[in-house]
């Protein structure tokens, strides 16, 4: 009996389906055009990223070696062992300004904070927390006893500034970063203006805020967050005024389609990268991955509060806030254990309300 080749087109079974063996050299001709797909696939891929990473994570500037100076023996323990860890949470101290003030160095004589703020990501990357320091707060800044917390910056720019504030909540910062209020006119132009509800009509410069929802432009806005007279609470209304148009910027970035927008968001982007600088421990792939872990956060997983305070007073001819330690205890201890969230019932008094004066 003769022993025919068997076809590659023939059956393997009588009355089996047809089936076509593909010969080795075809396989790898398959094989090797996947991989060239995959590798272009990768080279645009990587090169997109490249180029996002460039084109925004380049848009902020540094501030060179805030942490340097710090004992790292005299700070608070670490919670985030990576500066994008997706199971740690990461604090930044965030101060903001007129001005999106970069240097080093020991001596600010003319450098201003008027806002201190601790910003809280959580471990799961959904919340955030955001403590306001009132700027006149009565504090021990290391060195040169008690002053006003922004004397620290003053004295020993963002350096003393982390450390004082360190000293104070038993927080470790992480990262720190200077927003220029005064650059965010640009985010709220690019974002069409954002929605602000006022509890009573006041004026300020050449502008009238009048009770209820008021829409901002950029300029508006600078007026609104820099009023601190004719308020009833003073300057601690104008931290519940900054808190509630960083509020309002969220809220407008998610609502109104920028997001959805390459252009719009394009816009976005850099007027955010461009208001802002951030320690140079953050390189422009940090920036990146942290800002991809976080992209899941929405404006209901962001919270605002004002460290607790006793009243004010006077030190010699400064008028000066006394902070209240007992209850600023509580609030740093779920801050340092990532808990003030699910505590923010405790906190009423210092939690930023849906309209704020």
């Amino acid at each position: 009996m003769s022993h025919e080749p068997v076809d590659e087109a023939q059956s393997d079974e009588v009355g089996g389906p047809t089936r076509r063996r593909g010969s080795p050299r075809a396989l790898r001709r398959v094989l090797l055009a996947v991989g060239v797909l995959g590798l272009c696939l990768a080279l645009v891929a990587g090169g997109t990223l490249f180029f996002l990473t460039q084109r925004y994570g380049q848009n902020v500037d540094r501030v060179e070696d805030v942490f340097a100076a710090l004992d790292p023996a005299a700070r608070p323990a670490s919670a985030a062992p990576a500066a994008a860890a997706s199971d740690s949470p990461v604090t930044f101290l965030l101060v903001g300004s007129d001005t999106r003030a970069t240097g080093g160095g020991t001596a600010f004589p003319d450098a201003r904070s008027d806002a201190i703020m601790l910003a809280r990501l959580s471990a799961d990357r959904r919340q955030v927390q955001v403590v306001s320091i009132p700027r006149d707060s009565w504090v021990d800044v290391p060195g040169h006893g008690m002053r006003k917390i922004n004397a620290a910056y003053a004295l020993g720019g963002p350096t003393l500034l982390v450390q004082t504030v360190e000293q104070l909540t038993g927080v470790r910062v992480d990262h720190y970063a200077a927003i220029s209020f005064e650059g965010l006119i640009s985010l709220t132009d690019a974002l069409g203006g954002v929605d602000v509800e006022v509890a009573e009509t006041t004026s300020w410069g050449p502008y009238t805020f009048t009770q209820g929802m008021n829409h901002l432009d950029g300029d508006q806005a600078r007026w609104y967050v820099g009023q601190r007279y004719d308020l009833p609470g003073g300057d601690f209304d104008r931290v519940r005024r900054q808190q509630a148009y960083l509020r309002a910027v969220f809220t407008q970035l998610f609502s109104s389609g920028a997001l959805r927008d390459p252009g719009r968001l394009d816009s976005v982007l850099l007027a955010v990268t461009g208001s802002i600088a951030v320690d140079d421990s953050l390189g422009n792939g940090d920036l990146l991955s942290l800002a991809l872990s976080a992209r899941d956060i929405t404006p209901d997983g962001v919270d605002f509060f004002t460290a607790p305070v006793l009243g004010t007073g006077r030190e010699g001819p400064a008028s000066v806030v006394y902070l209240d330690s007992v209850r600023g205890e509580r609030m740093w201890g779920y801050l340092r254990t990532d808990s003030l969230g699910g505590n923010a019932e405790e906190f009423d008094t210092e939690t930023l309300q849906q309209v704020p004066n």
